[in-house]
């Protein structure tokens, strides 16, 4: 038990390499509540940029201004949003004053996710696999579904089993040359968020990460998922270990083929 405990303290350090991925999007309608996706191949929409935290003051004016738009100016703004938007995901404007539409969310995470079965690659049970970072989805939703509910979504969208208290949502944009990164309150509307930006991602975009709590809380883990962990982290060693073993086999092998062409012994 001892040796166990100890190998899932090391889980923390290896948990933040990074692995190289292939990109992808998806859509889904959190709106709808749709359970049918479509997945295809395409390239990132960020550079990596380097991230400054934001001032707090930003978020309360953003309330504020939510509670002094009247509905011709949400209906200015969602024209004037359509008009800007240089694709097919445009804004709807009910006569109830609640408009729809899409965001993009980019996945950065970087602990493994426990699968449900039946999800990704037909998997049995619950399984931990790594998703690829900075893939990109795209969900329908309305203006009032809140940063909670659109983390609920991508999770089920994934048949994610991990707790979405582990993870939150982040705005990402750009002032002044600097690109700068604020956590989203549970109760914030992404859409409005999206509406007052404009459609350009360059200006506003969200990213999905783990909960940034300094330690890893392994207390929110269960057992098959922490037996998931240290399977991975087998595997990565295992990988490391051959990596090395034919780098130096191969460093060996051309120091052996030079000393053999000037005579010398070997």
């Amino acid at each position: 038990m001892k040796e166990t405990l100890l190998k899932i303290t090391l889980i923390r350090v290896s948990l933040q390499m990074s692995w190289t991925s292939t990109m992808s999007s998806g859509y889904s309608s959190l709106e709808e509540d749709s359970e049918e996706y479509f997945f295809t191949a395409r390239t990132s929409l960020f550079k990596k940029p380097s991230v400054k935290p934001t001032n707090l003051k930003d978020v309360e004016k953003e309330k504020e201004l939510r509670t002094h738009l009247t509905c011709e100016d949400i209906r200015q703004k969602v024209e004037q949003y359509n008009t800007k938007s240089r694709d097919h995901f445009k804004m709807t404007l009910n006569t109830n004053g609640m408009y729809t539409g899409f965001i993009k969310v980019q996945l950065d995470l970087r602990r493994p996710i426990t699968v449900k079965g039946g999800g990704v690659g037909g998997v049995k049970g619950q399984e931990a696999f790594y998703l690829p970072r900075g893939s990109i989805n795209t969900l329908h939703i309305s203006s009032t579904n809140t940063v909670r509910q659109v983390i609920e979504a991508l999770l089920k969208k994934f048949t994610v089993a991990d707790n979405p208290a582990k993870f939150a949502l982040f705005k990402r944009f750009s002032r002044e040359d600097q690109v700068y990164t604020c956590k989203l309150s549970e109760e914030e509307n992404p859409l409005f968020l999206r509406l007052v930006a404009g459609p350009s991602t360059d200006t506003l975009s969200f990213v999905l990460k783990e909960q940034q709590t300094g330690e890893v809380m392994w207390d929110a883990f269960s057992i098959p998922e922490l037996q998931n962990f240290l399977r991975i982290l087998d595997k990565e060693e295992q990988d490391q270990i051959c990596s090395i073993t034919r780098r130096y086999n191969a460093y060996r092998e051309k120091l052996e083929e030079a000393m053999r062409a000037t005579g010398g012994p070997g």
